[in-house]
């Protein structure tokens, strides 16, 4: 099958200021992988020189069947999937040009085309599935980093969706959960 959008070769997405994020990362499960392969997509066509936590939150919504499940059907998902597309033509146009960095994670260095604060999030989520079990990290972990910290992109596309990111993450991180 075909993807959607063609593949950008590195050359074209540094030309375009992106820089490669890495969806090979063996810590990731392959569905995780497609989401950080669409999150570039999404930086590049909205002419973000990062992937930020709303891009993650947006390709992760659109790959993945277990978190839509968490977040709930119908409704929610419509609101929540409205914010993100008006990201581009309106709602979110103050985050262009701007390097998303809240200052409530450590700032990871080296992984090259994210945001300082999705960089962390991607750590966050290694970390937890390493906790739970030691399997490459997937959607409900990176998830959970998303909304971990309230100054998140995600966290605020998440609440004016009329989602509460702290429930959620407590939600995610109850054990039964897991």
């Amino acid at each position: 099958m075909q993807p959607r959008i063609p593949r950008q070769q590195a050359r074209e997405l540094q030309e375009q200021g992106v820089q490669r994020a890495d969806s090979d990362d063996a810590r990731l499960s392959a569905e995780l992988a497609a989401v950080v392969a669409g999150a570039r997509r999404r930086a590049v066509r909205d002419g973000d020189g990062q992937i930020d936590t709303a891009h993650l939150l947006h390709s992760l919504l659109e790959s993945d069947p277990e978190v839509r499940a968490v977040l709930g059907e119908g409704p929610r998902i419509a609101r929540l999937f409205g914010y993100l597309v008006q990201r581009s033509i309106g709602y979110g146009l103050r985050w262009h040009g701007a390097v998303e960095d809240s200052g409530g994670v450590p700032v990871v260095t080296g992984t090259a085309g994210f945001s300082p604060l999705a960089a962390g999030c991607m750590e966050y989520a290694h970390g937890r599935a390493a906790r739970n079990g030691g399997g490459p990290a997937r959607g409900s972990d990176l998830l959970a980093a998303l909304v971990a910290d309230p100054q998140a992109r995600a966290a605020e596309v998440l609440e004016r969706a009329g989602i509460d990111p702290r429930e959620l993450f407590a939600r995610l991180e109850a054990p039964s959960s897991r």
